[in-house]
């Protein structure tokens, strides 16, 4: 039986998938939020710089570098009082077989993520 991820299960597959990159480039975790409307869901160190990572699954079609200005703007203005630099990280997500089919659980899909955007 094929069963659609939710939209959290989509969420933190997105949150891993920035999790692992910043582990790779040698982020230190110092918060990590999973809920996808509480932000920041990363709050890294870094070469002892704080850094403050919103963490957004983007359904295809939508362009995964595009993100919420006005949203950002409110992270960036929490972040300067903490001397903290900020980032989006958009993650598309899709089925691997039909990208405009759902992901399903345990089947392929793709990863569309090119890193982290300084704000």
């Amino acid at each position: 039986m094929r069963r659609i991820l939710t939209e959290q299960e989509l969420h933190n597959l997105a949150m891993n998938i920035v999790g692992r990159q910043l582990e790779t480039d040698g982020f230190e975790f110092m918060a990590i939020n999973s809920k996808p409307k509480k932000n920041p869901q990363y709050v890294c160190l870094k070469e002892k710089n704080l850094h403050f990572i919103v963490v957004r699954n983007v359904e295809y079609p939508n362009d995964p570098k595009d993100f919420d200005i006005e949203l950002m703007k409110k992270i960036k203005n929490h972040a300067i009082k903490f001397e903290a630099k900020t980032y989006f990280a958009g993650v598309g997500l899709s089925n691997a077989t039909d990208r405009t089919l759902p992901v399903y659980l345990n089947e392929e899909y793709i990863v569309d993520y090119e890193g982290l955007i300084e704000i």
